[in-house]
């Protein structure tokens, strides 16, 4: 009887999921009918163009050309597998609209094309809502009876196949995340289910479709050298040198190297190699995108301008003399900041690196087991989220999603998910910037945080609140900085003054949440290392 239960308790899970993913389908398609009408009141992003160019590189173009096309400003500038996926598209794509296949074509919209580029995020979300299944398998169910709808694995089926920032980020602004974080999760998956090499091939083909993900690779490599390829611990839990498997290590090596050289080979042969490198690291893009993720730097940004603003006033710098405030102009470029020493590509890479050494430091002496290795990736993605070049404000979902899980299995996790995900959340707003549209990011974020906020609530009920009152008052005023930022602002004559006030207010708003969730992180990891002394 119980397997009976068990197994109907799975297929209604199962069927709620692909029901999610249809209802995630057809929202995209009806919000964005009108365009693929032509309607001229919502935003197209340029990701549109972006893709509709790659579609046209892969198919018109050898090979050997790839990485050299320049004819638009959206050159090709992801790794070659993902070039490959693109290639596989674009002969799904002749069938809808052959014009958008060519490269002379800039700007090219058709609504066939727009059809074709929005069925194709639908189609390859398959791989996302397979993942997510993966990990509502890994999930430690609490005991007792439990209705299906406020299991953990159920509440993380909802909050992984509803999340509002993949949602508007892919179905509304536009892009492959979708398929890109079904690989993220389904490797998670694998390695909860200690299938470590087929983990480390997801990973592997992960970071030859996009290089972003090279944030959480140390989680990887010292997870699998430290637990796959070292057999054994000692009874103290330190690590047993002479349980070394070098055929581990081999056969490790053998699938990250089979899949770079099944990606990079074919430039290599050609010589391409660094021109490939060129187009994937471009540090000359500058500190922060247009839009100033919700980082360390925001912070750093704002307090540079604060020290100018101040040093103007009490007459100890001279304006004339200071450079032009081009870092909030909104444009993708290299600047100077005016007080603070400037910020160049080594000492993010090295600020990055200090902040995910302690993480790296604990899964090597404390393993903690695929958790553990889960709780350091998340540390990973949000150390390169805080201190990394150029970052885009949707790298904040590499640490969102990952973080459900743990979410749905720890209270106190769950805590620092509500601020994170409500913070990350609202931090990608401004991609979604018409008037039209407003109402129907504000609905959709509202959804998804009161579902989070009552589905955990419920799942990790007590007489003590998931959240402290200062992270409550933080959180509400968000409801401030969007009313001021999306109604008043618009408003207001300072618009055509400070165009770029509303995202700096938003980037450093948000700054405040992700940090603050960042070293709860590190808090809940050094709590969870330290072990009572033997006496």
């Amino acid at each position: 009887m119980s397997f009976l239960m068990e197994s109907s308790s799975l297929t209604m899970l199962w069927e709620s999921k692909v029901s999610f993913l249809c209802s995630r389908g057809v929202s995209s398609t009806f919000l964005r009918s009108k365009v693929a009408e032509g309607a001229d009141t919502w935003s197209h992003s340029t990701d549109f163009e972006v893709h509709r160019n790659w579609l046209a590189i892969t198919h018109s173009l050898p090979v050997s050309r790839w990485y050299h096309e320049n004819t638009s400003e959206w050159t090709l500038d992801y790794p070659p597998l993902f070039a490959w996926f693109e290639f596989g598209l674009s002969h799904v794509a002749q069938h809808f609209d052959r014009n958008m296949l060519l490269v002379e074509n800039l700007n090219y919209d058709s609504p066939a094309t727009v059809l074709f580029q929005r069925l194709s995020v639908i189609f390859t979300d398959l791989v996302f809502i397979f993942a997510v299944r993966e990990c509502c398998r890994c999930v430690q169910e609490q005991k007792g009876s439990r209705d299906i709808l406020n299991r953990p694995s159920f509440v993380l089926a909802v909050l992984l196949l509803w999340n509002f920032g993949l949602l508007i980020v892919d179905h509304i602004h536009f892009q492959y995340n979708g398929f890109l974080f079904g690989f993220l999760l389904l490797s998670v998956a694998k390695h909860l289910q200690s299938r470590h090499l087929q983990g480390a091939l997801l990973f592997a083909l992960l970071l030859n479709l996009k290089h972003i993900y090279l944030y959480v690779a140390p989680a990887y490599g010292i997870y699998l050298l430290r637990s796959y390829c070292f057999t054994q611990d000692n009874k103290d839990g330190s690590i047993s040198w002479r349980s070394f498997s070098p055929l581990r290590l081999i056969a490790l090596g053998s699938i990250v190297g089979s899949v770079c050289a099944l990606s990079f080979g074919p430039f290599i042969a050609m010589g391409q190699l660094p021109q490939v490198l060129s187009r994937l690291f471009p540090f000359k893009r500058g500190l922060c995108h247009a839009y100033w993720a919700p980082n360390i730097w925001a912070l750093y940004n704002i307090l540079d301008k604060v020290l100018v603003t101040l040093g103007v006033r009490l007459k100890l710098l001279q304006e004339a003399e200071l450079p032009r405030a081009s870092m909030t102009g909104g444009l993708v470029q290299e600047f100077q900041h005016s007080v603070l020493p400037s910020i160049t590509p080594s000492i993010t890479l090295v600020c990055t690196l200090l902040s995910i050494l302690p993480a790296a430091a604990s899964i090597w002496w404390r393993p903690g087991g695929a958790r553990g290795f889960l709780r350091c990736l998340l540390l990973c993605a949000l150390g390169s989220f805080m201190f990394g070049w150029h970052v885009h404000e949707k790298a904040i979902l590499i640490a969102i999603l990952p973080l459900s899980i743990l979410a749905v299995e720890s209270r106190e996790d769950a805590g620092i998910f509500l601020v994170l995900t409500t913070t990350g959340h609202y931090s990608l707003f401004p991609l979604i910037f018409t008037p039209a549209e407003l109402p129907i990011k504000a609905v959709l974020m509202l959804m998804f945080v009161i579902y989070s906020f009552t589905a955990l609530r419920k799942l990790h009920s007590g007489p003590v609140s998931l959240l402290h009152p200062l992270e409550s008052v933080y959180l509400l005023g968000l409801v401030v900085v969007a009313t001021a930022c999306e109604i008043v602002f618009p408003l207001s004559p300072w618009q055509q003054k400070l165009p770029f006030l509303p995202l700096l207010v938003t980037s450093v708003y948000c700054s405040v949440g992700v940090t603050y969730s960042f070293l709860r992180l590190y808090v809940s990891l050094l709590r969870r290392d330290e072990k009572p002394k033997q006496l």
